[in-house]
């Protein structure tokens, strides 16, 4: 997916979907190492300027896959932005300066891999929260704006998401944006050093209904 200069894609209440830029590598860097306890032992984002340059570059160029920025808005009366909170700070490199706050700070991403055209117009996907985002349904919101994006614009019919039976979470998240339990593979991706066993989760876009006027 080309780089959009950070233009919404999809927005919802409280969070947006934007394009991955190779200027979101100090944001997204500094949020991954401070969620390593959340994450762990299900998810890796990239932690270094150097990863996320070629995690974020391979989502930008490769068209078998599309990668989302889950931004709050940056106006959310949730969290009203105070320059005496211990987060804020006037460096203007620091994630949490107001420059970054005008784009909407990073809660988290939703990405579409091994997406495939054709009769099967199918993909995976993988996604993960921020540690300042978990547990307020950020997520939530954002992979219902997903799901809706893939099967509007980049009509596809199909996303599966694979899924370790013990990642409670991850589970009870695309539950609740409609997916259903499909299967179970065993030692199906190999994460952390070993071969896991993974369920598989999956979604297909609603029939279009047909018109008064048409013929059945």
């Amino acid at each position: 997916m080309p780089d959009d200069g950070g233009r919404l894609l999809a927005a919802g209440p409280r969070v947006g979907l934007r394009p991955f830029s190779l200027d979101d590598a100090d944001e997204f860097t500094a949020r991954a190492r401070e969620s390593r306890e959340l994450h762990r032992p299900w998810l890796f984002p990239p932690c270094t300027p150097e990863a996320y340059a070629g995690y974020a570059g391979a989502l930008i160029e490769d068209p078998a896959r599309a990668g989302f920025l889950v931004c709050e808005h940056p106006r959310n009366p949730e969290h009203p932005r105070n320059p005496a909170d211990p987060e804020y700070t006037e460096h203007p490199e620091h994630p949490e300066h107001p420059d970054h706050a005008e784009r909407g700070r990073i809660a988290g991403f939703v990405n579409i891999n091994n997406i495939v055209r054709g009769a099967f117009r199918s993909g995976a996907i993988g996604y993960g929260a921020f540690a300042h985002a978990a547990g307020r349904g950020l997520l939530t919101e954002a992979l219902g704006l997903l799901v809706t994006y893939a099967f509007g614009p980049l009509e596809l019919h199909r996303l599966e998401a694979n899924i370790q039976p013990g990642n409670i979470a991850s589970r009870a998240l695309v539950r609740r944006a409609g997916f259903r339990l499909e299967g179970f593979s065993p030692a199906m991706l190999f994460v952390d050093g070993a071969w896991r066993d993974h369920e598989r989760w999956a979604i297909t876009a609603p029939e279009p209904r047909r018109g008064a006027g048409q013929r059945l």
